[in-house]
């Protein structure tokens, strides 16, 4: 299937169809990836598309999650994005594969001349509209800044990602899809029950949200409180449950993004 036949599947029930019940084939590792991350394919009756599969058993031990939790997380964090009617998190499900149960979301294939809206650039020659996050300097001293473009599509990822409590922002976490569309990717360590954002954009900090965010954040408060929370108690906690909807709610009473914390490092490492 190639990029321009993809497209119906990022909004609709053929997508999930196809995550769940197509005959999914591993075609290799990205070996990138801390946790075990392979590439797939997917295929049910005439159709097919590339996807992301992370077994269970293939998730590191980590101190502040607890094990074999993330991929649960992974389909959260869709859910959610779902539920705000902005769709920035590819559609994500929880099913069996070659390895075990595992989390599956559909591949995002970023088009090669896509422009990156988050990048060091060097610190003289930033571009107009991009917010300096962090200082760097390369091998030979040059000075270099972690960036961000003052896009309305990251603010409404930052905004997702406050609310779902993402611990792990790195810009290489942000897609441009090839319908130019932005997706985040790779959510596994979200929804802790204590404060844990770390984040790339934080170009909007303490800023006020935009009328749009508080819309959506008035719905998504609501549907906590029905199936989207029903389907969220699936994977997580009554604790972490508890948290999402106050993480709301704060969002909703101050009406700003959020500011770094004090007692957890804002950016994550590496930031890309």
């Amino acid at each position: 299937m190639t990029s321009s036949e993809l497209r119906p599947l990022h909004d609709g029930a053929a997508a999930l169809r196809l995550l769940r019940d197509g005959e999914l084939s591993v075609e290799g590792r990205l070996v990138d990836a801390s946790n075990t991350t392979l590439l797939g394919t997917l295929t049910l009756g005439g159709a097919s598309a590339r996807c992301v599969y992370k077994p269970v058993r293939g998730e590191r031990p980590l101190w502040d999650f607890p094990d074999g939790t993330l991929a649960g997380r992974e389909v959260s964090a869709y859910l959610v994005s779902r539920a705000t009617d902005w769709d920035l998190i590819p559609p994500t499900v929880l099913r069996d594969g070659p390895f075990g149960p595992g989390s599956c979301q559909l591949w995002i294939e970023e088009p090669a001349d896509a422009e990156p809206l988050v990048g060091f650039v060097p610190a003289a020659e930033l571009p107009p509209r991009w917010f300096p996050i962090a200082a760097a300097r390369d091998d030979d001293g040059t000075p270099y800044a972690l960036a961000h473009a003052d896009d309305p599509r990251l603010a409404r990822l930052a905004v997702l990602d406050a609310v779902i409590n993402n611990a792990d922002r790195k810009g290489g976490h942000v897609l441009v899809g090839p319908d130019d569309r932005i997706y985040g990717v790779d959510h596994g360590v979200s929804f802790h029950v204590e404060v844990k954002l770390r984040t790339v954009l934080w170009g909007w900090a303490g800023r006020e949200l935009p009328p749009d965010a508080l819309e959506m954040l008035a719905g998504l408060a609501g549907r906590l409180g029905g199936a989207l929370g029903e389907e969220l108690a699936e994977h997580l906690t009554i604790g972490e449950l508890a948290a999402l909807a106050a993480r709301v709610d704060r969002l909703r009473e101050t009406g700003r993004f959020p500011q770094p914390s004090e007692d957890w490092p804002a950016v994550p490492w590496p930031p890309m």
